[in-house]
């Protein structure tokens, strides 16, 4: 059964927080945890839906035992995850975390109110780190520019339910499907009248843990040393670039 925030005002907007999972035990808890004080806050109901992707762990449990409705997917592909809890939420606004960040208190409320403002289509949030260090600033830093410039902030991502049916949902690619989801977004809105925004007042509360595991530098190394393949990419040849991904991203939790 998903978690209701008890006593809640019937006049707000009921809102979905979908959890992407892929062996999280270690952290799905205190994702919930944050969804929890951010649902005191905003006063509303509030389902948490964590969707399992191919877990093998306690994450289910956990996530079950601190009152989230669980769903299945078992593709490879994050953005098909994060469209199949959209499927299955009862919520008139969705908003996305994945399960290793947090949220700060007052993010369902301010995005509650921006969406019910009817001036904005939907949004992301800045990003800041659980911890810092210079090359941790060094990425705060290039995240901040690209949002600026290009203005397709991800993060948490925010929208009304039958905003994302409308749009198809997240774009289901393997990698780059938040900026491709918040053009998508922001291309739907422009018709709309609207804005694709961000939070103000509010933030996410990014992970470090693989920082953690492979040090600060990672993503820096990591561009270093897969140039090549970044470049094949660029000309249509993803399979050095796909495994890469998969050993950052889908397979990460089986081996640490």
């Amino acid at each position: 059964m998903s978690m209701m925030h008890s006593r809640t005002d019937s006049a707000k907007p009921r809102i979905s927080v979908i959890i992407p999972a892929h062996n999280e035990e270690r952290y799905v808890a205190r994702c919930i945890s944050s969804i929890r004080k951010a649902a005191d806050v905003y006063g509303g109901d509030v389902e948490i839906i964590v969707v399992c992707n191919r877990c093998t762990d306690a994450t289910e449990a956990i996530a079950k035992a601190n009152g989230a409705k669980v769903v299945h997917d078992e593709t490879r592909c994050i953005a098909s995850v994060r469209n199949a809890g959209i499927k299955a939420a009862l919520g008139n606004i969705i908003v996305t975390i994945d399960c290793d960040n947090r949220m700060t208190e007052g993010t369902l409320a301010e995005i509650a109110e921006l969406l019910t403002s009817g001036r904005y289509i939907g949004g992301g949030a800045p990003i800041r780190f659980e911890r810092y260090s210079f090359p941790l600033w060094c990425n705060d830093l290039l995240c901040r520019i690209s949002f600026g410039i290009t203005g397709l902030y991800c993060g948490i991502f925010w929208a009304e339910k039958r905003t994302f049916d409308a749009v198809g949902g997240f774009v289901e690619k393997k990698a780059m499907e938040d900026a491709a989801t918040a053009k998508r977004l922001r291309a739907y809105g422009k018709k709309q009248g609207k804005r694709y925004t961000t939070l103000r007042q509010n933030h996410l509360i990014n992970s470090t843990r693989k920082y953690d595991d492979l040090g600060d530098w990672l993503y820096f190394r990591l561009m270093f040393q897969n140039f090549g393949a970044f470049v094949k990419a660029a000309f249509g040849n993803t399979a050095d670039v796909d495994k890469l991904l998969d050993e950052l991203f889908y397979d990460y939790n089986d081996t640490h």
